[in-house]
């Protein structure tokens, strides 16, 4: 069954997907912050030889191995550890206490593991470090960090790679931050609807979501910006060197690279309910100029409207989605704003659209500001990117959707440059 490496909303969904269970790994580290999980290649004898540091990236709560190997392995398209471990390489899975947390905070966790990987290690091969979404961004940090702090180790990385990963910023549909923030001070003690929309509006609001939002709104009627949480991440970035030197930066970006869209119009209404608590409530994509993204009513109460202005088209333009809506699947950003609705007793229309771009394919590559509407949607030039080397998808697919064509790339990348 397709999935995907990071689950978004799956902590939080009210229709949350169970994973089989992954198998028992080698060694287990507790870590400052985190747990690496090991799996030895079977050419390495249940030794350390050539590590592979993949990390986990955002999402609500702690790491899930389940999750994550089934993302990686049992994905129904391509197993990326079976194959790293037939290159000899041995593949430690790093997750996160929390995975909300500054992206500065769980730096210090991939530190805390790159020591453990270097202590354990037999030989003198050299690290590949990175990871999923976020974690590339985490690990991207952790790595310069240590070359700029004398206090901390050589990370005798050879390459850093980074999957999907908001190098350039994420985007959080203004409507549905709005949406989310609104009903849970309407409705946050609502039997059933209730926990699910805390959880929610707490994951927006998170350190991590902060530093990796373009633009956030903290509550319904804020402007949409750049948080001062992702200020403050971009100058720690700086500060540190912005990418580490030492090392060679790949990435893949689960979007194209051709400029084309994935279908999702501008100012379209994405979901819109009628009934018991809410009184003709919807949502639209983000159109560029000003708009209202969002007209939000509880029963007996006068409508509030959420607007934006100065925004791209980001909710159709290339990149990686907000998963793949399946019955059990992620149900996708809007999806989850429908499921929502309904289980406060309203009826959301048939007419909908369940999910948009959430890592745009520029951001994924370090190829532009997503913040400009040509640049989102010109083919992406190599010579843009702040990679050494970059791979789009052929298509605009599930953000960090495990695929034949990106995972035989990362493969074929970490060989030749060993």
């Amino acid at each position: 069954m397709p999935t995907t490496v990071v689950d978004i909303w799956g902590p939080i969904s009210p229709d949350a997907r169970a994973y089989p269970s992954a198998p028992e790994p080698h060694e287990e580290w507790s870590l400052a912050g985190g747990t690496a999980w090991v799996f030895y290649s079977p050419l390495n004898r249940r030794q350390l030889v050539r590590p592979v540091i993949l990390s986990d990236g955002f999402s609500g709560g702690s790491s899930n191995l389940d999750q994550l190997w089934n993302g990686l392995e049992e994905n129904g398209d391509f197993r990326f550890i079976s194959e790293l471990h037939a290159t000899g390489r041995d593949v430690i899975v790093l997750g996160y206490d929390d995975r909300t947390a500054s992206i500065t905070d769980n730096a210090d966790t991939v530190i805390d593991c790159i020591r453990r990987a270097l202590n354990e290690r037999v030989g003198r091969s050299k690290l590949v470090v990175g990871g999923f979404s976020m974690g590339g961004l985490v690990t991207r940090y952790a790595l310069a960090k240590m070359e700029q702090d004398p206090g901390l180790p050589d990370h005798e990385t050879s390459l850093h790679l980074s999957y999907d990963t908001p190098h350039e910023g994420a985007w959080f549909p203004v409507s549905i931050q709005g949406f989310t923030h609104f009903a849970t001070d309407k409705f946050g003690d609502h039997p059933l609807a209730g926990p699910v929309l805390r959880q929610f509006s707490a994951l927006l609001n998170s350190p991590a979501a902060k530093q990796m939002a373009r633009w956030h709104i903290q509550k319904v009627d804020d402007t949409a910006e750049a948080a001062p949480e992702r200020v403050a991440f971009l100058q720690a970035l700086e500060e540190v060197g912005d990418w580490p030197r030492s090392v060679r930066k790949i990435g893949v970006a689960n979007g194209v690279d051709t400029g084309t869209g994935n279908g999702v119009a501008p100012g379209a209404t994405a979901v819109r309910c009628n009934g018991r608590t809410l009184l003709d409530t919807w949502l639209k994509t983000q159109a560029q100029g000003d708009q209202e993204v969002a007209r939000l009513q509880k029963a007996g109460e006068e409508p509030v409207l959420v607007r934006t202005g100065g925004l791209p088209e980001v909710d159709g333009a290339p990149g990686g989605l907000f998963g793949a809506p399946t019955p059990e699947g992620d149900p996708g950003n809007f999806g989850l704003a429908a499921l929502l609705m309904t289980l406060l007793g309203n009826e959301v229309d048939a007419d909908r659209i369940a999910t948009s771009c959430f890592i745009p394919s520029i951001s994924a590559v370090a190829a532009g500001d997503i913040n400009g509407q040509e640049a989102l949607y010109q083919p992406i030039a190599p010579d843009r990117s702040a990679l050494d080397a970059f791979l789009c998808a052929s298509r605009n697919e599930g953000h960090t959707r495990m695929t034949e064509e990106l995972g035989a790339w990362i493969v074929n990348e970490i060989v030749s440059s060993s």
